[in-house]
């Protein structure tokens, strides 16, 4: 009776012992699954989660703008004081509605090559106001002038036409205009062929972006949407290629199975370089785990502390011979317009680029970088791409517009917040598809391995118990 409570105990014991060891078994197990599976789906082809979610993003993505409007123009042109500029915003547009165009596969090079056609549309709901509010702003043209015609008598004879078209060093414009693009006055008068409409961002609307080329991750998932080419306007994909900076994917997604030591490269083709982010903190988005990573300073450092920035460094004076940091010159892929990029309100610059304007107000909560990317997937599931357009303004003797200037003018013109969240209905698909299988997995390991445990202990100190009793 004795021996055969003992086996009872044993075999009790024993079984709990299977469950503990079983308990730690399925996870691996369920781990290789789940990644098999993310590994099939992750690749871009026809069939596949990606691909569908890469070819046309079904997330409402939206750019945000503030512009900076002039409150003292004829103080800053008469008498060079400071710029005092007042923020207004937002203004919203939903961006990235359109579908990939052109998409061609390559089988020998697992590559694939697409269009990326660009758009945007108001969004009322989301502004402060219409595209018709009106904005005291730099005059774009007119301030190229010294950069694009540095001869002294091309700037003579351009003076004359600017004051024929009685412009000034800033001029009033609505937002449709500053965005998209208006008729300069000033460069309707050149008597030569040149671009007459002028915009922050034009051309942009019926354009396209590309051609690029992406790793499709048919042979190594690692390299899944990372860009192997980019063959946009000559002199940006050029200059971004000579300098390195076509890096990295578009930020919609990376290669799955993100670690936290991972940096992620993003390649933009409007400020013409790649920017990365690193790990900042885990977070809770809709119940759904997610890693963010952060844009660190050191993107917008000096060439001294950051040497992959040479190429950013072009105007000696105004960095003080490259040791000024937090802003970016990019005018070698803006056909040598005087454009700058920053964070918004000069975050993280050098005190000297925004002492001689009045106004800002930089916060890292409302002005930093972020990606919020599921780290088994690798999707980005919402972020926050937030740059500051400028505009270099210099003093010229010849041009009567800028000539009582006494110092140079980093002229921030407006900042912009592109942004998207993953939407309630994507967001329970993920968690029924994604996250909640990860998550039983782990729960049944846990209950397998407790109920194990605590069955093994319990049947083996009976078993002591009975062996003493006996």
């Amino acid at each position: 009776m004795g021996c055969n409570r003992n086996c009872g105990l044993i075999t009790g014991a024993v079984i709990g012992a299977v469950l503990a060891v079983f308990g730690g078994i399925l996870v691996p197990v369920g781990d290789m699954l789940i990644e098999k599976t993310v590994k099939k789906e992750a690749v871009l082809e026809e069939g596949t989660t990606a691909f569908k979610n890469w070819v046309k993003i079904d997330t409402d993505v939206y750019r945000q703008f503030w512009i900076f409007d002039v409150q003292n123009p004829e103080e800053v042109e008469v008498h060079s004081s400071k710029i005092k500029v007042k923020q207004r915003g937002p203004y919203t547009y939903r961006v990235r509605y359109l579908a990939k165009e052109n998409i061609t596969y390559d089988p020998e090079t697992h590559t694939v090559s697409f269009l990326q056609p660009n758009g945007a549309i108001f969004e009322p709901s989301l502004s402060v106001g219409t595209e018709d509010d009106t904005f005291t702003i730099l005059n774009l043209a007119v301030a190229a002038v010294p950069h694009l015609y540095p001869n002294s008598f091309i700037q003579g004879i351009l003076n004359s036409l600017i004051k024929k078209s009685k412009s000034s060093m800033f001029q009033n414009r609505t937002l449709k205009e500053l965005l998209w693009g208006y008729t300069d006055p000033f460069l309707n008068l050149v008597p030569y062929p040149v671009t007459t409409t002028v915009g922050v961002f034009y051309p942009y609307n019926n354009t396209a972006d590309g051609v690029y080329k992406v790793f499709n991750g048919k042979d190594d998932i690692s390299k899944v949407a990372i860009i192997d080419t980019y063959k946009g306007k000559k002199h940006l994909s050029y200059w971004a290629s000579y300098c390195d900076m076509i890096n990295g994917t578009d930020a919609a997604s990376f290669p799955p199975f993100i670690e936290k030591t991972r940096v992620l490269q993003f390649f933009s083709s409007d400020i013409c370089r790649s920017f990365y982010a690193v790990f900042g903190a885990e977070i809770n988005l809709k119940g759904i785990p997610v890693y963010r990573f952060v844009l660190p300073s050191r993107i917008f450092a000096s060439p001294l502390q950051n040497p992959d920035n040479h190429c950013f460094c072009t105007e000696k004076l105004l960095s003080k011979n490259c040791t000024l940091y937090g802003v970016l010159d990019i005018s070698k892929c803006k056909e040598g317009k005087p454009v700058y990029i920053s964070l918004p309100h000069f975050l993280h610059a050098s005190p000297e680029i925004a002492e001689p304007v009045e106004g800002l107000s930089p916060n890292e909560e409302e002005h930093s970088t972020y990606l919020d990317v599921e780290p088994v997937t690798g999707f980005t599931l919402q972020f926050a791409k937030r740059l500051q357009i400028n505009i270099l303004v210099k003093p010229a003797r010849r041009i009567e517009a800028l000539k009582h200037l006494k110092q140079n003018y980093l002229v921030p013109i407006l900042w912009l917040n592109e942004t998207a969240t993953i939407a309630d209905e994507k967001e329970a698909m993920f968690i029924d598809q994604v996250t909640g299988k990860i998550n039983l997995l782990r729960l049944v390991q846990i209950i397998l391995r407790s109920i194990g445990t605590v069955m093994f202990v319990a049947f083996m100190i009976s078993y002591c118990a009975c062996q003493v009793g006996c």
